[in-house]
């Protein structure tokens, strides 16, 4: 099943067999660095994540984050997706990208694409997302999508206890 199709991308919900690919994302060292160590090394654990992450929201929430792909070859470079974290109402866009595909506007194109399926197919009002301050590639990024500074937060444990800036976006 496909979420979105852009020109360049496809964007569909994460599968089991996708477990190569996590782990190769989440030990990308821009996600360590922005994002969190999961602690994914082998498929073992990538099939825990997608099992107790994304697969388990798809059900819950009926969305998640998604891998994104080239859709001319299906090669994963990404993810980006609506996150339902317990706490906060609103729906949090998330997404990381394999450094080899930075910068070439992918996660422009698949954050648009996500929005769009957020205020189209689930009838999102409004969207939050959440970054370090010091992020200036994210922060650039989500003030593009139209996205605003609203807030600075900091998660409840176990998550990391420094600052976020919080940024809010009207559907």
């Amino acid at each position: 099943m496909v979420i979105r199709e852009t020109q360049r991308l496809t964007i569909r919900p994460f599968e089991l067999g996708d477990v190569d690919f996590v782990i190769r994302l989440l030990n990308e060292p821009s996600f360590i660095e922005n994002i969190a160590d999961k602690g994914v090394r082998d498929r073992a654990q990538a099939a825990a994540y997608l099992t107790d992450g994304p697969l388990k929201s798809y059900r819950e929430h009926g969305h998640g984050l998604y891998l994104v792909a080239l859709r001319d070859t299906g090669e994963p470079i990404g993810m980006c997706g609506l996150i339902q974290r317990d706490c906060f109402q609103e729906v949090d866009l998330g997404y990381a990208f394999l450094a080899g595909f930075t910068g070439r506007g992918y996660a422009l194109e698949s954050g648009r694409a996500v929005l769009a399926h957020g205020a189209e197919d689930l009838g999102l009002k409004t969207v939050i997302a959440i970054v370090l301050p010091a992020n200036r590639r994210s922060t650039t990024l989500l003030e593009r999508l139209g996205f605003t500074l609203a807030d600075t937060v900091t998660l409840p444990p176990p998550h990391a206890q420094e600052p976020l800036a919080l940024y809010r976006r009207a559907l």
